[in-house]
C-alpha cells in the first residue's frame, strides 16, 4: 500500500492530479486554503498504488508518495 503527502497551503487548485490519478484515489478538500481554492486530498488510500503519476504533473510540487516498504522476512534461528 502507498500513501501521499499533499503540501495543502502550496496546492492552487489545477486539479491536474485529480484527472490524471488512474486508481481516482484523489479528491478536493472540502475546506479552502489561503489561496482561497479547495486543495486535493487522497480520499481513497486504499487505491493508491503509488505510481506517482500525481506528483509528476503537480506544476507545484506539493504531492510525495510513499510506498510501503516490502516486509523482509526474518532469519530462521
Amino acid at each position: 500500500m502507498a500513501y501521499v503527502t499533499i503540501n495543502a497551503e502550496g496546492c492552487k487548485g489545477c486539479l491536474l492530479c485529480i484527472e490524471y490519478c488512474p486508481r481516482e484515489s484523489l479528491g478536493c478538500a472540502e475546506g479552502m486554503n489561503r489561496r482561497g481554492v479547495h486543495p486535493v486530498e487522497q480520499i481513497d488510500p486504499d487505491r493508491c498504488t503509488g505510481c506517482r503519476i500525481c506528483a509528476l504533473v503537480c506544476p507545484d510540487v506539493c504531492i510525495e508518495v510513499y510506498r510501503d516498504a516490502p516486509s523482509v522476512p526474518s532469519e530462521e534461528k
